[in-house]
């Protein structure tokens, strides 16, 4: 797999809590989640967007509407969407990022 080069990669916000890509401002992953949850939470992030595409490509709505809602979990988990890490407790953070996992795995 090709590595992304340094210049590639996103440019932070100086607080930390946003990621500047294309010109767009993103929600900054959750810096507090664990590397190997994160990496859980990703490949499962990833997976629901293929989903998403072949759904999509074969017209499968029902399919494509799980697989939104699969990424939309994901996201949540991994802080990008919903409550703004930064507004969480420590308790309520590693709360939401245990739920996403536990989600994935049920998927």
């Amino acid at each position: 797999m090709e590595q992304v080069s340094a210049a590639a990669q996103p440019e932070p916000t100086p607080d930390g809590r946003y990621i500047h890509i294309g010109g767009r401002r993103w929600r900054a992953t959750d810096p507090e989640i664990p590397e190997d949850v994160a990496a859980r939470l990703r490949s499962g992030l990833m997976a629901a967007r293929r989903a998403v595409k072949a759904a999509m490509k074969t017209g499968d709505v029902a399919a494509e509407k799980l697989a939104r809602s699969q990424v939309q979990s994901a996201k949540v988990a991994l802080g990008e969407r919903g409550t703004p890490w930064w507004e969480q407790s420590m308790a309520q953070r590693h709360e939401r990022w245990e739920r996403g996992l536990a989600q994935g795995e049920a998927d």
